[in-house]
């Protein structure tokens, strides 16, 4: 690999005015250098096109998109203007520790990893740390089985390499709203190593506003889609923890059912549950009132 390969660093925005200058400040900071940020403006109506372009810094490239279209269709047309050997994504409302991508890049010296993630902080509005993401070291090497039993990569530490996304039939399923970053990472998975920074170089920014009911039924939607398509390809399927992720799908749609409540329906569900954490919580949460539930989710 060469010394200090070209990052893509691609930024996708809607209406981001509000947090976009610490993400960017936070590239700028990067003691690695040898990067472009590859801006991909999905028709924002505020002034994120403004701040953006008020950096002078060639490295900078804006794009404003003809249509506005789904997060994952924006970031493969992002990816489309992209010079780099290695792509990473950032989203305006987090940002990155000055050594992140000087701490990671050089985990793709061996050849046959394809994507490297890092630990990361979750943090409120005010920017205050709340809890690492990892309390333990993520798994690395040939980890598909890993991330099917517990999913753990932030898309805002991702660094995927060229020829990885290239082996794909497409980078980001654009049908997709929500689980695209799982279903790409995941695909990656089956051919290519994962290589990890355990230390939290990246800060991801909790939002006050709780998922609504729709969000939910979309997440639970698309993953039961997810889950078939997966299904019927034989390396994910084989593997031994393959039913781990069924089994939590099958727990959050039981959950969304009691938020809604359709308590007869949850509890359908939670028979087709292993016994375990997830059983136990679910049913647990069948005694208590709906309108107790609904507000400690605050539909």
């Amino acid at each position: 690999m060469e010394q200090m390969p070209l990052v893509s660093v691609v930024v996708n925005c809607y209406n981001g005015e509000k947090y976009l200058t610490d993400a960017v400040k936070s590239v700028l900071s990067q003691t690695y250098q040898n990067w472009e940020i590859i801006f991909w403006d999905n028709q924002s109506t505020d002034r994120s096109a403004e701040i953006f372009k008020s950096y002078s810094d060639p490295r900078f490239k804006y794009f404003y998109a003809p249509k506005h279209t789904k997060l994952y269709e924006a970031r493969n047309c992002a990816i489309e203007k992209a010079a780099g050997g290695f792509f990473a994504f950032l989203d305006v409302d987090d940002w990155w520790a000055p050594e992140k991508l000087e701490k990671q890049i050089p985990l793709f010296d061996d050849p046959e990893v394809g994507l490297v993630c890092s630990n990361f902080w979750i943090v409120n509005e005010q920017k205050k740390k709340l809890w690492k993401k990892h309390q333990q070291p993520a798994a690395t090497g040939r980890v598909l089985n890993d991330l099917l039993a517990n999913y753990f990569v932030g898309i805002l530490t991702l660094i995927v390499r060229r020829a990885a996304l290239e082996s794909l039939s497409h980078p980001f399923d654009s049908r997709y709203h929500i689980i695209g970053d799982l279903d790409l990472v995941i695909r990656l998975g089956i051919e290519w190593k994962l290589d990890c920074v355990h230390e939290p170089v990246a800060f991801y920014r909790q939002h006050g506003n709780s998922e609504s009911h729709k969000h939910r039924q979309l997440q639970v939607d698309e993953w039961g889609s997810w889950l078939r398509e997966m299904g019927e390809i034989e390396s994910v399927r084989s593997c031994s923890d393959w039913y781990r992720m069924k089994n939590e799908y099958v727990f959050t749609n039981a959950l969304n059912q009691v938020i809604l409540g359709n308590k007869k329906k949850a509890y359908g569900l939670s028979k087709t549950l292993l016994w375990g954490k997830p059983k136990i919580k679910l049913l647990l949460s069948l005694l208590f009132p709906t309108s107790y539930i609904q507000q400690r989710f605050k539909r």
